[in-house]
């Protein structure tokens, strides 16, 4: 059985860093794409990153472009999420989100393309 584990969560002040983790359990975690979403109160599920199974190809959200970056440890079954210059409209619930092994499709922004999901990590930023 896959599991997803997120941890880093946190409250930050603006302009403030973090960095989530999200450690996957029960498959080939080498050969899976990864992402992380978040969802605000209110708002649906948005895409925040993404990176690829090989090649260290990732896609990131325009909103966080330059700001974020995802990252993962393929030895320590891991995925990272290093967010820097943290917003107010940052505070979500941030979900980390694993694909089917060796997808090498198209829609990495797209929740359907996730088969499993952790149970998020609350990230407040204050103003």
């Amino acid at each position: 059985q896959v599991q997803l584990v997120e941890s880093g969560g946190g409250l930050v002040q603006s302009g403030g860093s973090l960095r989530l983790s999200c450690a996957q359990s029960g498959r080939t975690f080498s050969a899976t794409p990864m992402g992380w979403f978040r969802q605000a109160p209110g708002k649906e599920r948005e895409f925040v990153a993404g990176v690829r199974w090989s090649g260290g190809i990732t896609d990131y959200a325009d909103f966080v472009k330059g700001r974020f970056t995802i990252s993962r440890d393929n030895a320590k079954n891991t995925v990272y999420l290093q967010m820097n210059s943290l917003k107010p409209e940052d505070t979500a619930v941030y979900y980390c989100a694993a694909s089917s092994p060796y997808y090498s499709g198209h829609g990495y922004d797209d929740p359907r393309v996730y088969e499993y999901w952790g149970q998020g990590t609350q990230v407040t930023v204050s103003s």
